[in-house]
């Protein structure tokens, strides 16, 4: 319908008895005003007729396919349309209200972004998407951050300055996991980010307290413990609802351009303690046998106030022994003596 066709068919309703009912109105009738609302007045004939609204309602209602009584217009199958917007509308308010939170996870609600509770393992309610959201979050996973060697970029190490102003190249691994969501989620803008930071800071704090040749060798053990330590402390300072599980070195080496000579300090130093072990193995090899000896003197100095006269020949006998066991030997036999049993010749009498 073109908009000269509309403008005539207002008109004509409009003209159904003025805006408010039926009959003339205005200065061209008589009598007293007529009540806008009831919509009576009377034509020629005497019956009401009906108002402006009324038409425009029931020319609505026709031009829409719908019957029937009342002053709202509906859509074809507009039953159908209702019965499936109000089944989404209560699947949307069931997905989004029931919540199931694992073991190992609590679920951070907010509210409208802000910070309104936490939901504990199990299952939970609050209220629909979009007003509450709740973000499950896995307290028991163990995350890992790796620092490592080269991380300072073109020069391909991670170089940190000792206690003795030496240079060494670090390569490790933070072992942490969440705490408290709540502070996790809200108390630090990018926790993975300050939580690599403060583990370079509190690498390099320690490293600076000791010698190269302690952080490389026998001081690495101490040094992940104090790192750790170090790094609960500043974390709890800036509220990050985290928890340090451990630090491990992964390497510890003197810098590239000085590898070579360090290799071979340390060869000579390996050399010289391999010395040492076999030095004290010697020693402690002669004192035992000292030990032993002594405790054997003893034993025959015993014996020998229990018979000094036997023991002396004893010992004598042993003595000559072992000196004659180690010499050539020469036997001279002197005059007069039988070296061999005379034995009797064949018939002689006995």
């Amino acid at each position: 319908m073109d908009a000269s066709g509309q403008a005539g068919e207002t008109g004509a309703v409009m003209n159904e008895g003025g805006p408010w009912g039926g009959g003339s109105g205005g200065d061209g009738g008589s009598g007293p005003p007529r009540n806008p609302w009831s919509g009576a007045g009377k034509p020629a004939s005497g019956k009401p007729g009906p108002s402006a609204l009324d038409a425009l309602v029931r020319r609505g209602r026709a031009r829409f396919g719908g019957g029937g009584g009342g002053g709202i217009p509906q859509l074809p199958g507009g039953s159908i349309w209702l019965w499936g917007v109000l089944g989404l509308i209560l699947l949307w308010i069931a997905l989004t209200t029931a919540h199931t939170i694992g073991p190992q996870q609590r679920g951070v609600i907010t509210r409208f972004g802000r910070y309104v509770g936490m939901l504990q393992p199990g299952l939970g309610f609050s209220l629909p998407a979009p007003i509450d959201i709740v973000r499950k979050i896995d307290v028991d996973n163990i995350h890992v951050i790796d620092i490592e060697s080269g991380a300072d970029g073109a020069s391909g190490q991670n170089l940190m300055l000792t206690g003795d102003e030496n240079m060494i190249d670090l390569a490790y691994s933070v072992r942490w996991n969440i705490r408290d969501p709540e502070l996790y989620m809200f108390e630090l803008a990018d926790p993975d980010g300050t939580i690599r930071e403060v583990a370079e800071s509190a690498m390099r704090e320690q490293i600076s307290s000791v010698t190269l040749n302690a952080a490389i060798g026998p001081q690495r053990a101490i040094i992940e413990q104090r790192v750790a330590a170090r790094m609960q402390e500043l974390l709890d300072e800036y509220r990050a609802g985290v928890a340090v599980q451990g630090v491990a070195i992964k390497q510890a080496d003197p810098p590239s351009e000085v590898m070579d000579a360090f290799k071979e300090v340390s060869a000579a130093q390996q050399q010289a303690q391999s010395y040492l072990n076999q030095a004290r193995a010697y020693a402690t090899q002669v004192g035992a046998k000292a030990s032993g000896e002594s405790i054997a003197f003893d034993q025959t100095y015993a014996q020998y106030k229990l018979a000094p006269e036997v023991t002396r020949r004893r010992m004598y006998y042993e003595t000559m022994e072992k000196v004659l066991a180690k010499t050539d030997k020469t036997i001279l036999e002197a005059g007069g003596v039988t070296p061999y049993l005379p034995i009797p010749p064949k018939g002689a009498a006995k």
